[in-house]
């Protein structure tokens, strides 16, 4: 079983009717909605401290929740943070240094920083991250309401955040050479929140994730929550311009594009004459919503085979 089928049984088991999409939604006033996101980071399996420097990893530990809140079209207000820390650390400048990464992002973005907690911990880092946010009452938008014929779209290239963790791995650091800015969409991604609202008051979008955990498992997720299908069309991708140069070949370039996770990107469905309209750059249509509930085919070089959900798996 994994976390996603863990995550099914118990909302099943305990009728859990408020968890399903990125972030909760919860009732505020009688004008707007509130929006809650809470992300879990441990080191070593979802950051590494020799990656990275304490006001990056400050900063990725807000933007991964900012990102689902961007995901329901809302708007960021408020975060808790809490973080387990080793005595190593807790006597260095460590965590004056990522409060400074986080604050930054955090004033770009208007939030506030409302409490949380710290612990110690025997030697690994852990950072849990809690964000709320509002949108208008009614207005934010889900997982379940892509219709068949609805485009698929993505808002911005994709695969760079996988190709820079593969040049992580090899040893490559920031600062180190000529690949920076791709390895900061590991270390220090950008949550799409303007361009969230900005497809939550054109009112277009029938439905919209979050890909943090790749778009064949991501939208999967949307269209188990849809009860449709979907094609992509592998021609169509979008993807950073040194994925190819890391990947090798065209099929390990796929492979990081469909399932390397952690974009950021909003993967979102609408009908393509109401998108075509808007005039946004940098939003790219992938495929089309389909009527073959639960599946989802890759279409390339004119032929169709199916494209189970990959990327990264916790258990």
């Amino acid at each position: 079983m994994n976390e996603f089928e863990f995550i099914k049984n118990i909302k099943k088991k305990y009728r859990l009717d408020l968890i399903g999409d990125d972030c909760a939604i919860l009732p505020k006033d009688p004008n707007s909605d509130l929006l809650i996101s809470s992300d879990l980071l441990v080191e070593d399996i979802d950051f590494r401290l020799d990656w990275t420097s304490p006001e990056m990893l400050g900063h990725k530990a807000l933007a991964v929740s900012l990102s689902d809140i961007a995901a329901m079209g809302g708007t960021p207000e408020w975060a808790l943070l809490s973080i387990g820390i080793p005595e190593s650390l807790w006597s260095s400048k460590f965590l004056d240094r990522f409060y400074d990464g986080w604050h930054e992002l955090a004033k770009h973005h208007d939030v506030k920083l409302a409490g949380g907690d710290i612990s110690r911990t025997p030697n690994k880092l852990v950072i849990d991250s809690t964000v709320g946010g509002s949108v208008e009452t009614g207005s934010a938008i889900v997982r379940s309401g892509a219709r068949v014929g609805d485009s698929i779209y993505v808002t911005g290239p994709l695969g760079g955040a996988a190709a820079a963790l593969r040049l992580l791995n090899q040893g490559e650091r920031i600062g180190a050479g000529s690949k920076d800015v791709l390895l900061k969409k590991q270390v220090a991604p950008e949550a799409r929140v303007a361009i969230g609202k900005q497809l939550r008051e054109s009112g277009a979008v029938t439905a919209m994730i979050d890909l943090s955990d790749g778009v064949s498992s991501d939208l999967m997720h949307l269209c188990r929550a849809s009860n449709v299908g979907a094609v992509i069309v592998a021609n169509e991708l979008p993807f950073e311009a040194d994925v190819m140069e890391v990947a090798g070949s065209v099929d390990a370039m796929l492979d990081i594009v469909l399932n390397g996770g952690e974009d950021f990107e909003l993967l979102f469905t609408a009908p393509q004459e109401k998108i075509s309209t808007l005039n946004l750059t940098d939003v790219f249509r992938i495929g089309e919503v389909t009527g073959t509930v639960g599946v989802i085919e890759l279409e390339r070089d004119g032929k169709r085979e199916l494209l189970p959900p990959g990327g990264y798996r916790h258990f």
